[in-house]
């Protein structure tokens, strides 16, 4: 049985036909449930929250928290503004569900992970993650470290998952009434691998899915369709290469994508047609894969997810509607490693009885902790 936490009011649910093992075990007041599915492929685990019947299932969205042990000392400005972001965040939003997508902290830094769970946990409210490349960097030990350290809180939500995947792939399904709404994917995007180019040059580049990531996807999309989920949504890392073309096609050609803020990127005149409910910047080139990675015609394929959100990039915040999925860039949570002040806060994204209806940013103004500090310096 692999190693998960989950809160005591939370359920497994299973559509027992989509499937052909099952093992399960219970302790604390809960039930844990392991499915191997009917192609023999790596077993995938999901973890079941309920909706209440007439009211938005929200999640909000934290990226790239990433700072040392020392931004957590009292009195700095990271951890003032990190903690303010948050509270501010939780105050607007009332989410069922925090997610970070990747980058919780350095890999080296255990009580940055340990400073920020307990800070999450304090709220109350189920919280959950996927690892970024500055996670996974030291290697699969840190990460089992990391792992123990947080499936001794309560309110985390995480599942290890078969190792040849990587660490932490698994779904969050939502339900009302017992009926199947959405899933939420947490995918591991890893760190760094090597790549072969066109002319044989061996050069390295950040990770993209694992071919044995992809079977899992398609087996578990085609386990949640049979249940009758009627989308689903990808919460990861490093974005896929896909992000690189689809900013191209939308954005103008003859526009500096560093000329324009984010309020002003709502403005249909920066996108071209076909793009104008495209909106956020682009400030940074981009980290992706180096080479194609063939997640868009997989996605595209399997036509059930509808929404990818990936951190990464701490500059970069924009969502665009490419080929019937939306590309969304995760808005940064605090000035961890670095920061543009003006693209700070988190990621909301509503789900109704149909599914996922809306997802925006939710921007957090911490000038007045940055001139306070400012002040004191001088």
């Amino acid at each position: 049985m692999k190693k998960l936490l989950i809160k005591t009011y939370f359920m497994i649910l299973s559509c027992i036909l989509a499937l052909s093992t099952i093992t399960s075990c219970a302790g604390n007041g809960f039930e844990i449930m392991d499915f191997l599915s009917d192609t023999e492929t790596a077993p995938y685990e999901f973890v079941t929250l309920k909706k209440e019947e007439g009211k938005d299932f929200v999640i909000l969205n934290l990226s790239d928290t990433q700072m040392t042990d020392a931004e957590w000392n009292d009195g700095e400005m990271s951890r003032e503004i990190l903690e303010y972001t948050i509270d501010e965040l939780i105050k607007k939003t009332q989410p069922d569900l925090i997610t970070i997508s990747g980058d919780v902290a350095w890999s080296t830094e255990m009580l940055s992970y340990e400073k920020l769970a307990d800070l999450l946990e304090s709220y109350g409210i189920p919280w959950s993650v996927v690892w970024g490349n500055h996670d996974n960097e030291s290697g699969l030990d840190r990460v089992d470290e990391i792992e123990e350290l947080y499936l001794g809180y309560e309110n985390c939500i995480y599942f290890e998952g078969a190792p040849e995947l990587g660490s932490g792939n698994f779904v969050i399904q939502i339900e009302e009434k017992g009926k199947p709404v959405t899933g939420v994917i947490m995918m591991d995007t890893h760190d760094h691998d090597w790549y072969i180019l066109g002319e044989g040059e061996r050069v390295s580049g950040y990770s993209k899915w694992y071919d044995e990531q992809k079977l899992w996807y398609i087996d578990t999309v085609k386990y949640m369709e049979s249940c009758g989920y009627k989308d689903s949504m990808i919460i990861q890392h490093i974005p896929i290469y896909a992000y690189k073309y689809a900013f191209n096609e939308a954005f103008k050609a003859d526009i500096d994508p560093s000329s324009i803020t984010w309020e002003q990127s709502y403005e249909d005149e920066y996108w071209n047609e076909g793009y104008k409910d495209s909106y956020g910047v682009r400030y940074e080139s981009g980290g992706f894969p180096p080479v194609e990675d063939g997640v868009l015609d997989l996605l595209i394929k399997q036509n059930h997810t509808k929404y990818m959100i990936s951190g990464h990039d701490h500059v970069n915040n924009f969502v665009i509607n490419y080929k019937g999925i939306k590309l969304v860039y995760a808005l940064k949570t605090g000035m961890g490693c670095y920061w543009e002040q003006s693209l700070n806060g988190g990621t909301v994204i509503k789900i109704n009885s149909e599914g996922i209806y809306d997802l925006h940013h939710e921007y957090v103004n911490v000038d007045h902790i940055v001139e306070a500090h400012s002040s004191n310096e001088e």
